[in-house]
């Protein structure tokens, strides 16, 4: 049981670690596609409202990305520890940490719908994901008002 076990964890540490890197690529994209499309309506169109309200978009867009590759994040954690236990000799059996559950385990733990708004606003704020939103809604702003 401690070898199919094992390899139950190992599989999903394999699938959840390599979608969490693309959830990493694909934020990249939506930030790519919102300099293009922010500065393409500021200087080209000069439609500062609709720059402002794309980017807000795509920021929050962002920001809900980033809340569920961090779900994974936790997932891919608690999956390592339960490996770390397993290969230092503890029994499968008193894992808190089942294989293949990470649904089962999110929905266990999901939030009402204002709990999933301020995650998701909470996650936005992170520096690394404001980055480069907050700078193209100042130019938005700039162009708008100045």
């Amino acid at each position: 049981m401690t070898d199919n076990h094992l390899s139950t964890l190992q599989k999903e540490w394999v699938t959840l670690q390599n979608q969490y890197d693309n959830y990493e690529k694909f934020s990249l994209v939506i930030k790519l596609v919102n300099v293009v499309v922010t500065t393409w309506l500021i200087f080209a169109l000069g439609v500062g409202y609709w720059a402002l309200f794309v980017c807000a978009a795509l920021w929050l867009q962002d920001g809900i990305w980033k809340t569920f590759q961090s779900r994974m994040a936790t997932r891919i954690e608690s999956v390592e520890k339960a490996i770390g236990q397993i290969l230092s000799g503890e029994s499968p059996e008193k894992l808190e940490v089942q294989g293949m559950q990470f649904n089962i385990q999110w929905a266990a733990s999901r939030p009402g719908v204002v709990g999933l708004v301020a995650e998701y606003i909470k996650q936005s704020l992170k520096p690394t994901i404001a980055y480069p939103h907050v700078i193209l809604m100042i130019i938005a702003a700039d162009k708008l008002y100045f």
